[in-house]
């Protein structure tokens, strides 16, 4: 799975600068998607940004007091150079079926076309892109509304509503109510393969009203069947629980709200695992790659402790890293 995250593209589109002409006037953006890396493109630029609409219409998006209105293009000018922007072309179809409703309003600019990853047939149908993405890939801004979740595992709490607080999950009327009434933080707009839950299945009939409720699509529901939460907790074994029927169901993708527990399905049932917390896609090699190092290093640390103690600095650094983007990330969703 060929994944790239909103902080991979704005990296990529960043990079790509220099590889572009200089003496654009406006850039325009695809919808959807493609206003997401046309407006960072045009705000690294100091360009006027527009949709593929404006521009067949002679009219920019808002600019915001900090731009200099002098440099609001004039649509009367036929020199004008424009760059129409989408974050990725693939089959080619959605671009070709752009450039026709460019064509038909008879503008008299110069128009480039670019997207940020191409596939490796997508690429002829733009005059720039910056990387090579073959499929099958998907991205952050769009997984959760990506055709992959037919033959996927997913999360829910933490990733289709938020988790339960200390008080709310108490395995009584204060979490009937929180499964009850607990607000969607995203609505895939495809059918789910997979619900992997570590929810009891006692609440079975509860989360199936909720999914209901709020029109979220799937085709199987599996739940913990143990007596109760303190079972579950004694047990400790939820990420070995959701790799197994990862495994089991031979879906192409697990999508996980836990940082750690990712990192242990992907190790348990060596295929990718996307984490909703960090937005890392962690790929088996990674997770295997991470516990086999600490376990080595901990070795070390019986039988050398010096020698090993600037290793073991450089891993927990590492790992420090991700824990920092984790906590980020919760502090997000608590807003």
């Amino acid at each position: 799975m060929n994944y790239r995250s909103v902080a991979d593209l704005n990296e990529a589109i960043k990079r790509s600068i220099t590889q572009l002409p200089q003496d654009f006037d406006i850039i325009v953006g695809i919808p959807r998607s493609g206003l997401l890396a046309a407006n960072l493109l045009a705000l690294y630029l100091d360009l006027p940004l527009a949709d593929v609409e404006g521009l067949c219409k002679g009219r920019i998006l808002a600019t915001g007091r900090r731009f200099d209105e002098k440099r609001i293009p004039d649509f009367s000018n036929k020199d004008l150079k424009v760059l129409v922007v989408d974050d990725s072309v693939n089959s080619g179809s959605q671009m070709e079926k752009v450039k026709k409703q460019i064509e038909s309003a008879k503008l008299p600019y110069q128009i480039y076309y670019a997207a940020v990853y191409a596939s490796p047939r997508g690429h002829r149908y733009v005059d720039y892109w910056y990387e090579i993405v073959d499929t099958p890939r998907c991205f952050e801004w769009n997984i959760m509304h990506h055709s992959i979740l037919t033959n996927s595992c997913v999360d829910i709490d933490g990733v289709l509503c938020r988790d339960p607080t200390p008080e709310e999950n108490d395995d009584g009327e204060r979490y009937r109510e929180f499964l009850v009434n607990v607000k969607p933080l995203v609505v895939p707009t495809k059918p789910i393969g997979w619900l992997v839950t570590c929810r009891l299945e006692k609440y079975h009939e509860l989360t199936e009203m909720w999914l209901r409720k709020h029109g979220i699509q799937y085709t199987h529901l599996i739940m913990m069947d143990l007596p109760n939460k303190e079972t579950r907790v004694a047990s400790g074994g939820h990420a070995r629980f959701k790799a197994e029927i990862y495994k089991s169901v031979n879906a192409s993708l697990f999508i996980e709200s836990s940082y750690k527990q990712a990192q242990e399905i992907a190790r348990l049932t060596g295929k990718p695992v996307f984490c909703v917390e960090t937005g890392q896609m962690i790929n088996p090699g990674f997770a295997m790659k991470n516990y086999d190092r600490g376990r080595r290093l901990a070795k070390e640390m019986i039988h050398h402790p010096f020698n090993s103690s600037i290793k073991v600095l450089r891993f927990l650094k590492r790992n420090l890293q991700t824990s920092y983007w984790k906590i980020l990330a919760k502090r997000k969703k608590r807003g």
